[in-house]
């Protein structure tokens, strides 16, 4: 690996920064959304569904973007 290699490696990690904060407060708001939903007497299933997808689909961006 040369150094630009690693040098631009870095700049996309710094560059991504942002928007993994941001991706990792939306998934613990998911995360209370759902605990609050499961919490219910009669749970929405759909709902449920939902709000695990969307996490999941955050989980994964966020793995993309920690391993640049």
């Amino acid at each position: 690996m040369t150094g630009f290699q690693t040098q631009e490696g870095i700049s996309a990690g710094k560059s991504a920064e942002p928007r993994v904060a941001s991706l990792k407060q939306k998934h613990a708001t998911l995360e209370t959304a759902l605990d609050h939903e499961n919490s219910r007497p009669l749970p929405d299933s759909k709902t449920v569904i939902d709000l695990k997808r969307e996490k999941l689909a955050i989980k994964d961006e966020l793995e993309r973007l920690t391993h640049i």
